[in-house]
């Protein structure tokens, strides 16, 4: 049986920003992935509250994440517009049950997702909606979850600290992961920033230096039942 992978983020460019060359990786060796983005992730920052202009936003960033995903292998996107930045103004339980429903239907073996200290608030909730809708009773499919870091929100969390002790060889997929984020061109920064090209590809060198490996994305395990 084919294994299924189910990414889970908050926001457009998190899920290539945490997992995308792992992803890209894993569908190379036969594994089939999906993802489920839950946020709209722009209009926390209109300075003006623009209707046209905000759905503007909106229609492009989820043109950039179709073809972002694309890139990597992801063979179907699910994407939802909960309020950017204002996770915890939703019912917790509306969170859990869309994960639940996108869960039940593609029956994923593993899931990542984000870490849960980090210090976007809607990070933390979907991580923790995550793991409410993948309890391990008797019938779950989901057997592991890892949670993976989004530069520029898990290590700005003092003193919480994202301290991995999985790690992945991405050194055949990281010019696909760098080429999946080029998609998202409203959300890349220029260096020094650490979510520009050069700093995410830095990011993946010094995990690879860390871990023996030449470019790494790092994880923590949460849940591993075999």
């Amino acid at each position: 049986m084919q294994k299924k992978i189910l990414i889970v983020a908050a926001h457009p460019d998190d899920e290539i920003l945490g997992c995308g060359g792992t992803v890209a990786r894993l569908v190379k060796e036969g594994f089939s992935a999906y993802c489920l983005i839950l946020g709209e992730g722009v209009t926390s920052r209109d300075k003006q509250r623009d209707p046209k202009r905000r759905q503007k936003m909106l229609n492009n960033l989820k043109k950039h994440a179709h073809k972002a995903n694309r890139i990597i292998g992801v063979k179907k996107l699910f994407m939802y517009d909960l309020p950017d930045n204002r996770f915890d103004s939703v019912q917790f339980l509306d969170i859990v049950k869309i994960i639940e429903s996108i869960k039940n239907s593609i029956k994923p073996h593993i899931i990542f997702t984000h870490h849960s200290k980090d210090l976007n608030i809607d990070h933390q909730i979907t991580y923790k909606a995550v793991i409410t809708a993948t309890r391990p009773l008797v019938k779950e499919t989901v057997k592991e979850i890892y949670s993976f870091e989004v530069i520029s929100s898990s290590e700005w969390n003092f003193p919480e600290v994202f301290s991995p002790a999985v790690f992945f060889n991405i050194s055949d997929t990281i010019g696909l992961k760098l080429k999946a984020l080029k998609e998202y061109k409203s959300e890349i920064k220029t260096w020094p920033h650490p979510r520009s090209l050069r700093g995410v590809k830095i990011c993946a060198e010094l995990w690879g230096m860390k871990s023996g490996l030449g470019f790494a994305e790092a994880f923590k395990c949460v849940r591993y039942m075999k």
